[in-house]
């Protein structure tokens, strides 16, 4: 096992588990004259990010860590912030913010396959691969409705 390798993979379960949260925020909350676009866009986004979650948690025990459990952990440990509830965001802003966090969940990704890669973890390094595609799907998509 690489510390390093879990250690990454335990700031991957975090920021997906943070920016599930905000998407499903998004979804619940957003308003306005192009509501049912945003409001399936967001519900896309949280399933895309929440379908990682398992995997990542499964791939740290096969490589005999622990995975986070506990909302503490989650909010200190995630690179994406937690969305603001006190904060009353717009569609545009919710769809700013939504894209920040899928930027910042692609590098922390490129980084992970580059600790993954050193590491000699070919496992890791493809699952977090196929994530990144997800995200940068996800992250196109944010941003073609931002244009």
């Amino acid at each position: 096992m690489s510390k390093a390798v879990v250690e990454h993979l335990n700031l991957e379960l975090a920021t997906a588990f943070v920016q599930s949260f905000n998407a499903q925020r998004y979804h619940w909350m957003v308003s306005g004259p192009h509501f049912r676009d945003y409001h399936l866009r967001f519900g896309e986004l949280y399933e895309a990010v929440h379908a990682t979650i398992d995997e990542l948690a499964e791939r740290v025990r096969m490589l005999d860590g622990t995975p986070i459990t506990s909302p503490s952990q989650m909010e200190s440990l995630s690179v994406v912030k937690p969305s603001d509830t006190k904060k009353r965001l717009d569609a545009t802003g919710m769809l700013k913010e939504a894209l920040a966090g899928q930027d910042k969940i692609i590098a922390l990704m490129h980084k992970g396959i580059e600790i993954a890669d050193q590491a000699g973890d070919p496992g890791t390094s493809d699952l977090l691969t196929r994530f990144v595609q997800d995200h940068q799907k996800e992250a196109w998509f944010l941003r073609e409705m931002l244009a």
